[in-house]
């Protein structure tokens, strides 16, 4: 296992475009590191770059300390599971999984290949499937066997190509599941790429949010979530997204499409002079005033507003709540959902409210939020003015003392199976 290093990493295709723009990342020995980004944003294009599939235009980049720019795929110990499997579908479960070990002729016994491959076998539950051949398993199943396959080289990372996007919903959430179990026993270096946000917070020690070939921030998912750095990055994580509401500051006073609330000075300050402002509320911020219990209503506001539409999905309710924001705001807005592979078609404020609730299509509700959970942006820049430096550095060290201890925990118990 080995660190990986990033630095200034640029990718430019013939016609000069660069498809990864100055991209620096210092991905730590066994941490679990996601890319994440809409479509075209160049996230595959950075992890064929890591494992030798794509040259590296400029920058450097670093295996275990050594810069390996100049090295093939196969010298730089690195192991590789595709959108696509790759499986040979002549060749049963064992040998798909012993091929890497077979592939170095005369380097491993043939007692070593079948220890290897059948204790892949039962840390991925597939020791029954061994005699079978790719064509008769299901989806799960052979994306397992690309992950054993993996393992059984014993790499110094794993990269992981959009694993999951051929799975229907059940079994991606399954999948999830085992690859955060096989890395967390493993310990492994580990660079995930997806589209999913929901991957991306649910794996990650860490998440890279890249848009148009260029680093946006590097976080943990709590950090991404709470301290994003921009409007860009706090409109791609989050499920269902945030809203963005058309926005205008006078003093510390802030009127939003539903009312007004008060700001504290500090953010007030560094908004001042701008013409408008985008509000950023997530929808699971909004409560139905009338199910609010306990004394959270009193540190918190509370608005009426008309429900278009409700879904209500046995745990929680979504209320649709349209509006109409000022031209240049609805302009920034419509390029930003552009940027998100969004495609709305109206502009509405999405509320996750609480299964209790009563808010139906058509009501006149009365909800509840705290001004303390809205995040401001300045629509020109995209900057966020409430991103708190301290609080997100605090969260980054929170974060990687659990991740360090998990590790810890982890290489203990393997070396006490080792033992045994």
């Amino acid at each position: 296992m080995a660190g990986i290093t990033l630095q200034n990493i640029v990718k430019k295709y013939g016609d000069g475009f660069p498809a990864v723009n100055d991209v620096s990342l210092d991905i730590a020995d066994g941490e679990f590191v996601i890319l994440v980004g809409p479509s075209g944003c160049g996230k595959s294009t950075l992890l064929r770059m890591v494992v030798g599939l794509e040259d590296i235009t400029d920058g450097d980049l670093t295996i275990g300390g050594k810069r390996v720019n100049d090295k093939a795929p196969r010298d730089r110990n690195l192991a590789m599971v595709f959108q696509n499997y790759a499986l040979y579908p002549h060749l049963s479960v064992f040998e798909n999984i012993a091929f890497p070990l077979r592939l170095a002729k005369g380097k491993h016994s043939d007692a070593e290949v079948t220890k290897r491959v059948n204790e892949a076998a039962d840390l991925l539950e597939l020791r029954e499937h061994l005699e079978r051949k790719p064509a008769n398993l299901s989806g799960g199943q052979r994306q397992r066997v690309a992950m054993g396959r993996a393992i059984v080289r014993q790499a110094d990372a794993f990269l992981f190509d959009e694993p999951l996007s051929n799975l229907d919903a059940k079994l991606r959430g399954q999948m999830r599941t085992e690859i955060a179990r096989m890395q967390r026993r493993l310990g492994t270096t580990t660079i995930y790429v997806t589209h999913d946000q929901t991957e991306a917070m649910t794996l990650g020690d860490r998440v890279a949010v890249l848009r148009k070939g260029e680093l946006q921030q590097v976080a943990s998912p709590r950090e991404l979530y709470e301290e994003p750095v921009n409007l860009f990055v706090a409109g791609f994580i989050g499920s269902p997204p945030m809203n963005f509401l058309p926005a205008q500051l006078e003093g510390t006073t802030l009127t939003l499409p539903f009312g007004s609330v008060e700001i504290t000075p500090e953010v007030a300050e560094r908004a001042r002079g701008a013409e408008f402002l985008i509000a950023g509320l997530r929808p699971e911020h909004v409560e139905d005033a009338s199910v609010l219990e306990g004394s959270r209503a009193e540190r918190g506001t509370t608005f009426e507003v008309d429900v278009d539409v409700t879904e209500w999905l046995g745990n929680e309710l979504y209320a649709y709540v349209p509006f109409t924001p000022d031209e240049r705001v609805a302009a920034k807005l419509a390029e930003l959902d552009k940027e998100l592979d969004g495609e709305s078609m109206r502009h509405q404020m999405v509320v996750t409210l609480d299964a209790r609730s009563r808010v139906r299509d058509g009501d006149r509700a009365r909800l509840w939020f705290d001004p303390a959970s809205l995040h401001l942006f300045d629509p020109a820049s995209g900057r966020s003015l409430t991103r708190d430096e301290g609080r997100a550095e605090q969260i980054a060290r929170e974060s990687e003392e659990a991740r360090r201890e998990a590790l810890e925990r982890s290489r203990a118990r393997a070396a006490e199976g080792a033992a045994v």
